[in-house]
């Protein structure tokens, strides 16, 4: 049965929030017991009443504001609050209405968008259909050099079909598109402030002009950005408990911890895992579980180098311990990976992914076979260099490892430092990654569809950073991409899912719930990763 994409998403998600909200986890020991137990919900304790300001920590600044090459956590935390997408991304992973009203797919080449009504920018002005085309062909323009290019690939033409509606034309079909439009793709900005900030778009000089519940107030770079309270925001459901909010930018993070405790910030996501039981024991405020749908892996950079061949990919795999990774790196909340996406970005099929997941191999820790597969492909003493950040303890916990893990199967693994406000840039900027092998990654899907992930493994996929190419691989994703069936999809994504696994153009290492800190005198806020695209500072107020 065929259904609208905004339903099939809708049910899908849904289906996904019974199957994450209220659930826990532990990483198992050998012996039967279990470590770090902990509890995923999708929210916290809503807030009782208003407060003037509070401040939040983010462990990097961002680099820039400008949606189109948001594709990182910082950037993207604030900018939840402050821009808009077509569709939102709600705390228990679904995807509702959010610029626009409604959507509707006529036949397959087709996507009509029917658009909110009195949403008003940051400056006053009434947001209409041109808003809409400009802000989403300026991922077309190559001179723009967006992050989300890939996601437009089967985009024929964007136009205004109305005063309040926009008409997308593909050249193929494209499920995905629509679902992204839940995501940075589908921000909304002025068309008038675009043309008139010009390259200072999203910069501390240049700003931007979008529709959501705060606006950027000021940016000391180096140091905090603040936000101040939309009082014309259009949605009384989520209007701003808090009259500003500000960012500091805390890149060390065990100075990141004792700001928490501490209490000069009052909260922030991602804690730290190296403080994570520290934190946890503290009285000074209460460590949150979310749904998350990232997974940790080692992205391969370079096919040509000795990572090229599939033999020593696997024997990598095989050298590491993600028992031991997950109760170093990640504090024991976790579990070791089998596949490149989490198992709880399946929200398309959640009646489905237990299956999907059971026909995978079990990660299997084996030194012996690896230094095998290292002889066989004559690797032994060859060269791989792995980039490590003082960024989060995670990185330099994985870096060395794998390190560890390469001398024990006879690789000569290198650790290459970044600096922490430069690693962003290896996921970005081609040029960054030259002379690196692997990076530590914490890759996630921004909407409930895994597709999205093995999207980017397809060849020139943006985030495909190796440059891997399976051309059976690409074909099997060409018909997933068109198939409306949330069944089917799910079922092709699966080949492509056993296909990377096989081929490993990223290791998969461990899965962990979504982590926020907050302190005892602010509550409200969502736990998981979709605070990315949700406004989730306007629900923040006090906890008393």
């Amino acid at each position: 049965m065929r259904l609208s994409r905004s339903a099939s998403l809708l049910a899908a998600a849904t289906l996904l929030t019974a199957a994450t909200a209220g659930c826990s986890g532990a990483t198992r020991n050998g012996d039967g017991t279990t470590d770090a137990a902990y509890r995923v919900t999708p929210d916290t304790p809503a807030a009782k009443g208003a407060i003037p300001s509070f401040t939040w920590s983010l462990y990097a600044e961002p680099q820039t504001l400008d949606y189109a090459v948001a594709y990182d956590y910082p950037p993207n935390t604030v900018l939840a609050n402050v821009c808009e997408q077509l569709f939102r991304v709600t705390p228990d992973l679904r995807i509702a209405p959010g610029l626009a009203v409604k959507s509707a797919n006529p036949d397959p080449l087709t996507w009509v968008y029917t658009l909110r009504e009195g949403v008003k920018f940051h400056d006053g002005a009434t947001m209409t259909a041109d808003d809409v085309v400009a802000s989403l062909q300026r991922h077309l323009d190559p001179a723009t050099g967006s992050s989300w290019g890939s996601a437009f690939k089967n985009v024929d033409s964007i136009e205004k079909t109305g005063p309040l509606e926009v008409t997308i034309h593909l050249t193929k079909p494209d499920v995905l598109l629509n679902e992204l439009l839940a995501a940075s793709p589908g921000t909304v900005e002025s068309a008038a402030y675009l043309a008139r900030a010009g390259k200072d778009y999203g910069s501390p000089r240049g700003g931007v002009d979008c529709t959501g519940p705060y606006a950027v107030d000021t940016w000391a770079q180096g140091d905090s950005l603040t936000l101040k309270k939309n009082p014309a925001y259009w949605d009384t459901a989520l209007a701003p408990k808090a009259d500003s909010v500000k960012f500091v930018f805390i890149q060390d993070p065990a100075a990141r911890a004792n700001a928490f405790l501490s209490g000069s910030v009052d909260g922030g996501y991602l804690v730290p895992s190296a403080s994570l039981a520290q934190l946890r024991a503290s009285d000074r405020g209460t460590v949150h579980f979310g749904p998350n749908t990232a997974a940790a892996g080692l992205a391969v950079l370079d096919l040509q180098g000795t990572l090229g061949d599939l033999r020593v990919r696997q024997a990598l795999s095989k050298a590491l311990d993600r028992t031991a990774v997950v109760k170093a790196a990640a504090a024991g909340v976790g579990t070791p990976a089998k596949a490149p996406a989490a198992q709880a970005a399946w929200g398309i099929a959640p009646d489905r992914t237990a299956g999907y997941f059971a026909a995978l191999p079990e990660p299997v820790y084996d030194l012996a076979a690896a230094r095998k597969l290292v002889q066989e492909a004559g690797a032994g003493g060859r060269k791989v260099v792995i980039a490590t950040s003082s960024l989060a303890p995670e990185i330099s916990v994985v870096a060395n490892a794998v390190q560890s893990a390469g001398k024990q199967i006879g690789l000569d693994v290198e650790l290459r430092p970044v600096a922490p406000d430069a690693y962003t840039a290896l996921f970005v900027d081609p040029a960054a990654r030259k002379g690196i092998d692997l990076v530590v990654t914490n890759g996630y899907d921004n909407t409930p569809d895994p597709l999205e992930f093995y999207q980017s493994l397809r060849t020139g996929d943006f985030g495909n950073y190796g440059n891997w190419s399976n051309p059976a691989y690409d074909e099997l994703f060409d018909r997933a991409i068109a198939a409306s069936d949330p069944a089917a999809r799910a079922d092709l994504t699966a080949q492509l899912q056993q296909i990377a696994v096989n081929e490993l153009p990223s290791i998969p290492l461990y899965e962990a719930p979504y982590s926020l800190f907050l302190n005892k005198r602010i509550t409200g806020a969502p736990t998981g990763i979709a605070q990315l695209y949700y406004p989730w500072a306007a629900t923040i107020g006090a906890a008393n």
